[in-house]
């Protein structure tokens, strides 16, 4: 008498649905068809994000022929290169390191002539990352400012604009530098709706500027406007004008990472719904939403019927008022499980694709139907953990946090909700 094999558990078929996702937002392979023709001259490489190190590594591979540049990264997201020279600063509060990393950046386009191409290789944490204060700013003026825009709960794209209007690099100022060398650009995308110009502040997408706009957005999320920043931001305007010549690829993104997690699921007999790539907003009311969708799924097959998961991306946003231990991902995976109330049959598994969430050493964590009388075994109340932005320790000491170490890729928060 056979015996079936045994079913995967909840946390195999989450993790092995994250895995998926990753390795369908890894820069191997995907230059093979973008790229440009040799040029006559030098190929310079530079650029700057949590994923661009891995991105120099892959591009020499397909490129196959001499180059050199610079490449700024996360402290422990660099990896080996044979020609380009990769740096390593601090993210997400920027530091010396950034600064000088992106000084010399900035002196190698404006090195390139018109013979030369221009390989600029961006993903998420540029922002950080490549930190070059506008004129009448310093280092120290740029952390605070990412210090409170990274306290005030603002989406992405607000963080972003802000960034770009006191920056001498963001917002398209580095591919005016390049001209009129030819620049190619390629993207890993971490932002709700793929936009080039969002990404890493649009370093090289040409963007015009609108000073009263980003002091309104300022003033709307808390953001103290003081005469000194009110007087840069309006100094350092450019006009956004389109530069001929220049290209821009996308090679990774949210919702192929969520298409390739849809696949895997499929082929393990689950019915696999993409809820969307761009979700945003506050982590624990994203996972008060999210708990009520998979209460429908559970108890009406809708949207989608058991066996199933509830696959979803973007980038929520943590306003911080406790202690602030634990990232957007622990954030909305507790709101989710306080939410459910023990359901059964439903677990989730809530990973950020860079491995880490928030400023600790998961990439995020998982959950299942026996999590919160877990808790209560220890004397632990979960909403008390959330009060206080403390998702980290809670899933620590459950044991369920997912540890991946730096990815060296950055296509956002991924989410999946498997419903038995």
């Amino acid at each position: 008498m056979t015996t079936a094999p045994a079913l995967p558990s909840d946390r195999e078929i989450l993790v092995t649905l994250f895995d998926a996702a990753l390795a369908a937002a890894l820069p191997e392979g995907k230059f093979r068809d973008r790229l440009p023709a040799p040029p006559k001259g030098r190929t310079i490489v530079i650029g700057a994000g949590k994923a661009s190190a891995r991105m120099a590594r892959a591009f020499e591979e397909e490129w196959g022929r001499p180059c050199e540049g610079l490449i700024v990264t996360r402290y422990g997201h660099a990896c080996e290169t044979r020609h380009i020279e990769i740096v390593e600063a601090a993210h997400p509060v920027p530091d010396q390191a950034g600064l000088d990393a992106a000084r010399r950046i900035l002196e190698l386009a404006r090195s390139a002539g018109p013979d030369d191409l221009v390989v600029c290789l961006m993903s998420g944490g540029a922002s950080s990352l490549l930190t070059l204060p506008a004129e009448g700013l310093t280092l120290a003026d740029k952390q605070a400012l990412n210090a409170a825009l990274l306290k005030s709960g603002a989406p992405i794209g607000v963080m972003n604009r802000v960034r770009k209007s006191m920056s001498a690099i963001k917002g398209g100022r580095l591919a005016a530098a390049i001209a009129p060398a030819q620049a190619v650009t390629y993207l890993i995308s971490d932002v709700p709706g793929d936009d080039p110009a969002a990404i890493g502040s649009g370093p090289t997408i040409p963007e015009a500027s609108d000073p009263e706009a980003v002091l309104g957005l300022m003033r709307t999320w808390g953001i103290a406007v003081t005469d000194k920043l009110e007087a840069v931001i309006r100094a350092n305007t450019v006009a956004g004008d389109p530069i001929p010549g220049q290209e821009v690829h996308m090679i990774a993104t949210p919702l192929m990472a969520l298409k390739a997690a849809e696949e895997k699921a499929t082929a393990m007999g689950l019915a696999a719904l993409i809820l969307g790539d761009a979700i945003e907003g506050e982590a624990r009311e994203a996972g008060n939403v999210f708990a009520g969708i998979a209460r429908s799924a559970s108890e009406h097959g809708l949207p989608a019927a058991a066996p199933c998961v509830l696959l979803s991306g973007g980038e929520t946003t943590v306003t911080v008022r406790g202690n602030g231990r634990g990232g957007r991902s622990v954030e909305f995976l507790l709101s989710l499980a306080i939410a459910l109330k023990g359901r059964a049959g439903v677990s989730a598994i809530s990973c950020d694709t860079d491995g880490v969430d928030g400023t600790e050493d998961n990439a995020g964590a998982w959950f299942d139907s026996g999590l919160l009388a877990a808790a209560a075994e220890r004397g632990m109340t979960a909403d008390a953990f959330l009060a206080n932005n403390d998702g980290y320790t809670f899933f620590s000491t459950l044991d369920r946090l997912v540890v991946t170490g730096p990815t060296l890729t950055n296509v956002n928060d991924f989410r999946a909700i498997l419903i038995r």
